[in-house]
């Protein structure tokens, strides 16, 4: 499978309307975390909208191919094609003042990254599952999500540093501002 072809425009009026759903900061924050680890959970949890899902953002933008397409389970070429779609999406959304979270980077240098420990992890992957699945890797992914968490951490290696939950993430980055424990 191919992805169909994309060109660059004028996304002001995409980031106008962002501005109508989201809080816009001064400074956009980008978190890069994998598959289960509760971001689409915080972000639909936020009394005030600071957070975007990642996913929302890169859909609307048509970095993402539509739901429903399982991008990530048609091998590198295509994740990295998506993946580099993502970053132009992401840097913008920064430079626009927007905070989000999601599970795709190629290139583009996050604020910080998320990785809970492993029985966590695959507890939240399995509860997620069993319970409201609302997209993501599945118990018989765990290999996927091993190779992408260390993809992720070699984001350590230029200085960003790990939490292993949103929550802690959120407030050493913000001071708790858009923190779901500050309600």
């Amino acid at each position: 499978m191919s992805l169909t072809p994309t060109i660059l425009s004028d996304g002001s009026a995409f980031y106008k309307e962002l501005e109508q759903q989201y809080v816009k900061h001064d400074k956009g924050l980008f978190i890069l975390a994998p598959s289960g680890v509760g971001k689409t959970h915080f972000c639909s949890a936020q009394q005030d909208k600071h957070w975007i899902d990642a996913d929302e953002l890169w859909l609307a933008a048509g970095a993402m191919p539509p739901e429903g397409v399982e991008w990530w389970n048609m091998g590198v070429p295509i994740i990295e094609q998506v993946e580099r779609r993502c970053d132009v999406v992401s840097a913008d959304a920064v430079t626009e003042g927007f905070w989000f979270m999601g599970a795709s980077s190629y290139a583009f240098k996050p604020d910080a990254i998320v990785v809970p420990d492993w029985d966590t992890h695959v507890a939240q992957i399995k509860h997620r599952e069993e319970n409201n699945y609302d997209g993501g890797m599945k118990s018989h992914q765990l290999d996927q999500v091993k190779i992408h968490i260390g993809i992720i951490r070699r984001w350590k290696e230029q200085g960003v540093p790990e939490f292993a939950t949103i929550q802690e993430a959120v407030d050493n980055l913000t001071g708790s501002v858009g923190s779901l424990e500050s309600r």
